[in-house]
């Protein structure tokens, strides 16, 4: 069953520091229980580690690796008949970054010791070089897109 109009999308306003808009929601999506003030210090010190550590501005680095994390297609499920069908579609701009700065918190989490900051500053450097958990992630699904091609024709 569809929905009758789909709601519209919130304007997420810029960060305080850097007045970038992906950071923003990398802040929203990193946040438990409303704690925004310690996710800002957190992400604000991982920036900082980035920096330090590569010696490029830690913004372009944290653009970089949500660039190479972000998929191009996935594989929706799609029911034909009696069975349901992995159909590989294209990702729209918007869940292309959701589900990069997903990807990149998820695999942060997963990482072990250090502090949340230096997990996260970790990541973000290996995601901008192509490696990393995330990124691994994001070819599973291109793998899943392009093993799944014989049945793009039932489009979604």
């Amino acid at each position: 069953m569809a929905r009758r109009f789909k709601p519209e999308k919130r304007e997420v306003p810029p960060d305080v520091r850097y007045h970038n808009q992906n950071i923003q929601k990398l802040i929203n999506h990193i946040m438990l229980d409303g704690k925004k003030s310690t996710v800002t210090t957190l992400v604000y010190d991982a920036i900082d580690i980035i920096s330090e550590k590569t010696g490029k501005d830690g913004v372009e680095v944290l653009e970089q690796a949500i660039k190479n994390v972000s998929p191009v297609m996935e594989v929706r499920p799609r029911r034909v008949g009696g069975a349901t069908y992995q159909v590989p579609m294209e990702v729209s701009p918007d869940r292309r970054l959701t589900l990069a700065i997903r990807w990149i918190i998820t695999s942060t989490r997963a990482r072990s010791g250090k502090s949340f900051s230096e997990k996260l500053a970790g990541e973000l450097m290996d995601a901008a070089e192509n490696q990393g958990a995330s990124i691994r992630r994001k070819e599973e699904t291109h793998k899943m897109a392009e093993a799944n091609r014989a049945f793009s024709h039932f489009r979604i």
